[in-house]
């Protein structure tokens, strides 16, 4: 947190862009220096002076730079996509991250079946390489994981090639949004 200090005679970004003189007690001063006009200006745009000037006097002293951090960046969301703001961010993030969900099961999925269906590789010493077996960590893990892919792999190749969104969201248990909740698409 950025203690008050007493400034030299410069004005906050805000007391420039406002065009007023920044006294001591300025509540901007500590949050919007004279440094980073931008911030206040895209702040100021989508939250206005006032609003903000009574948020941060409501808010403990101890979460004010937070709180401007935070409008700070719903604003410049906010600027970038007027309809949706962070929201459509976060949407977007959720997307994603189910498609890569979904890429990331299907190649599990591929791995087991290559893994079920290859013919073991020998070595020098006419044993198959890699012998998990001296390996006590990771033994069992491997062998009851070939041995459960073959009877798998073919039930979950169904599945999956059938499977509808929410088939899929229930299996992987992480929402998909295809679309905005109704409260932010009526704002």
């Amino acid at each position: 947190m950025r203690n008050h200090e007493p400034r030299a005679s410069s004005s906050c970004a805000a007391c420039k862009f406002l065009k007023r003189r920044c006294t001591p007690n300025c509540i901007f001063a500590p949050y919007f220096r004279s440094d980073e006009p931008n911030k206040f200006v895209k702040v100021h745009k989508v939250f206005g002076a006032s609003n903000v000037s009574k948020i941060l006097i409501e808010v403990p002293e101890e979460q004010r730079e937070d709180t401007v951090n935070s409008l700070a960046y719903e604003a410049e969301a906010r600027l970038r996509d007027p309809v949706y703001g962070c929201i459509g961010a976060i949407a977007l993030l959720q997307r994603k991250m189910v498609e890569l969900q979904v890429d990331l099961a299907i190649a599990r999925a591929r791995l087991a079946r290559y893994a079920a269906n290859s013919p073991p590789i020998l070595n020098d010493h006419g044993s198959m390489i890699p012998n998990f077996a001296e390996f006590p960590a990771c033994g069992g893990l491997v062998d009851s994981f070939i041995q459960n892919s073959s009877d798998t792999m073919n039930d979950f190749n169904h599945r999956l090639i059938s499977a509808t969104p929410d088939q899929i969201e229930s299996s992987i248990n992480i929402p998909i949004r295809l679309g905005y909740p109704d409260a932010m698409a009526s704002s």
